[in-house]
């Protein structure tokens, strides 16, 4: 199972940002989804920069199993679990 969250709608409100990836974390861990496909657009990179540091914080590195970069899309990561 895969989940997907695209931060288009949400680009510029922080608060909303960290709410909608805090959520598709739960969920993902309440599905027992194996990965999570986040969409931050290609834009500048901030909101990129902003999600990976959302999920570089200590409390949040501990629910997955690792990031990675779409190699042919910049505009995208996925999250990975073990579950």
């Amino acid at each position: 199972m895969r989940l997907k969250l695209d931060l288009h709608d949400i680009f510029n409100r922080g608060t909303s940002i960290d709410k909608a990836l805090n959520d598709i974390m739960d969920e993902a861990e309440r599905k027992r989804a194996k990965t999570i496909e986040i969409i931050p657009g290609k834009g500048s990179g901030q909101l990129k920069k902003r999600v990976l540091r959302f999920l570089d914080r200590k409390d949040v590195k501990a629910r997955y199993h690792r990031v990675e970069k779409d190699s042919k899309n910049f505009g995208r990561l996925f999250v990975h679990f073990k579950h």
